[in-house]
């Protein structure tokens, strides 16, 4: 756990790339083969179940460091970090225990099953035995809250260093239906012929947001305009007979959307997709509200899936005959991509190309994005008709072309504090309009302030306090704010009727008094444009 703790801290201390990848690569040198495993797993939201309720720690840590659990909730909401409380308030060690990392999470895995005495023992005897740092690293284990500020891509930077091998070939590898308690670093890693695993995808190629003038990028003939749809980015894998389907987030999720289970017997080549997972009804796409009735079901309803079709969107063709074509250019791929769909006519229903949009020059195009939101888009992708599929976030051969968020002046009516470094400011609001004489709450946003900012908020919240609920703190509603979304539907669920999508502080609005602020009839209109 040293080892680990030394690069976790080292990972914690800095913001450049550089140096934490010169971290991960001394780790990668120096750890064995099972810890190098688990760290990338760790890294990658690989991590293990939580197997001890987070109130008998609480209880636990309490009574270890003699103090009562009002205080120790009280210092838990100051410190803003569950593990971080526990590793601070509770004595010193009083001996060692040298076991690595791995081994420590064979220890926290092995307590699954284990009655609620041999857990308090083994979660004391832990407490005991390890130093601040890894006592916290132990505990972020333990409460499955594990993160740290280290991208994938350094991951993949670290490992191609370490070991001298192609940056895409480990991010292929490091994709994909993977668990460290299967496989090892060797066959994931090293091995010139891995682990074949027919379900596995490609690195995704994201864009950026465009913040230029499109006519900054030259012809618009060099470029190819497509809708930038409201589902979920996901690839699709047809390979040996069998269909997968991954999103973005690395999550296989062939079995939430049984729909498209048929492409699996499809008379084509083998071929990978990347398209949208898009609701589609009647011909239309719908909103992301009703999509998001179909995250997060372990199973579906034939009635569900009725009232929420599913289709893929399919942008562009990463695969084909086995072949990886991401090398070729959009163009190119685009054809292929094309010939393939159109080899599958019984399959519309569920498989559809978003076709490109052709317009004269960039005002027509500008002009066609206004109407993005009442085809339940968020703008254009702009591709250069000459690029390569490539891995990860680049700039300048694919842009995010999104028409401006919706906005809406509403009072600050609650405050919170937030987690981590901002756990000694409020950043956490919630945010109301109108109705009459009366103040509707009907968002919360935490984002979008400087620390500056926060900083005076803060001092705001603490002087104007009303009244107390828990860590939430009523205020007097004084202070203006532009909260910016990209989308608003109807909503049984709050008592606004609204709800939201990706709601952000866009601007304090110093200069107007709370009663110019928007109505709930405000609100209700923009449900038209939307």
């Amino acid at each position: 756990m040293k080892d680990f703790s030394t690069l976790f801290i080292s990972l914690d201390q800095t913001t450049k790339t550089t140096t934490k990848i010169k971290a991960l690569v001394t780790f990668f040198t120096e750890a064995s083969d099972q810890d190098k495993l688990w760290a990338i797993a760790l890294f990658t939201h690989k991590r293990p179940k939580r197997t001890v309720n987070t109130t008998l720690l609480r209880t636990w840590a309490a009574d270890l460091a003699q103090i009562p659990l009002w205080l120790f909730e009280e210092t838990y909401h100051i410190v803003g970090d569950l593990a971080e409380t526990i590793a601070k308030i509770i004595p010193d060690a009083d001996t060692t225990d040298e076991r690595d990392l791995s081994a420590w999470i064979s220890y926290i895995m092995d307590l699954k099953d284990k009655d609620e005495a041999v857990k308090k023992e083994q979660i004391l005897y832990a407490w005991s035995v390890l130093n601040a740092e890894e006592r916290f690293l132990f505990n972020k284990l333990i409460t499955g809250g594990f993160r740290v500020g280290v991208s994938q891509k350094s991951i993949t930077k670290a490992l191609a260093k370490y070991n001298g091998q192609d940056e895409n070939t480990i991010a292929h590898r490091l994709m994909g239906n993977w668990d460290p308690l299967s496989v090892s670093f060797e066959d994931l890693i090293m091995a010139e012929n891995p682990l074949d695993d027919l379900s596995k995808p490609y690195p995704f190629y994201l864009a950026y947001a465009l913040e230029q003038n499109p006519s900054d990028l030259g012809a618009i003939t060099d470029w190819a305009a497509e809708w930038k749809w409201d589902g979920i980015r996901g690839q699709l894998i047809k390979r040996q007979g069998n269909l997968f389907l991954w999103s973005r987030g690395e999550e296989l999720v062939t079995d939430k959307y049984p729909e498209l289970a048929e492409l699996a017997a499809a008379p084509t080549k083998d071929f990978v997709i990347d398209g949208e997972i898009l609701a589609y009804k009647d011909g239309i796409p719908m909103n992301f509200q009703a999509l998001q009735k179909r995250i997060g079901r372990k199973t579906v309803s034939k009635k569900l899936m009725a009232e929420v079709p599913v289709i893929i969107m399919a942008y562009d063709l990463l695969e084909y005959d086995g072949e990886d074509i991401r090398a070729k250019t959009y163009q190119e791929r685009r054809a292929l991509l094309y010939a393939l769909i159109n080899d599958m006519p019984l399959y519309d229903h569920i498989l559809k190309v978003s076709d490109e949009v052709n317009c004269a020059d960039w005002s027509e195009l500008a002009a066609l994005r206004e109407t993005s939101r009442s085809r339940h888009a968020e703008g254009f992708m702009l591709k250069l008709k000459d690029s390569s599929y490539k891995t990860g976030r680049k700039k300048g051969e694919w842009w995010k072309w999104k028409v401006d968020p919706l906005t809406i002046d509403a009072v600050m009516i609650y405050a919170m504090r937030g987690h981590g470094r901002r756990a000694n400011l409020y950043t956490d609001f919630t945010f109301a309009v109108w109705d009459g004489e009366a103040l509707v709450p009907f968002t919360k946003a935490y984002s979008g302030l400087t620390d500056v900012e926060f900083k005076e908020v803060t001092q705001f919240v603490k002087k104007n306090t009303t009244d107390k609920f828990g860590p939430v703190r009523a205020v007097k509603p004084e202070l203006v704010f532009e909260i910016a979304f990209e989308g608003i539907n109807e909503s049984k669920r709050h008592k606004s009727g609204i709800a939201l999508r990706f709601p952000r502080i866009k601007h304090w609005r110093r200069d107007k008094p709370a009663s110019e602020a928007n109505t709930i009839g405000d609100l209700k209109s923009l449900l038209k444009t939307y």
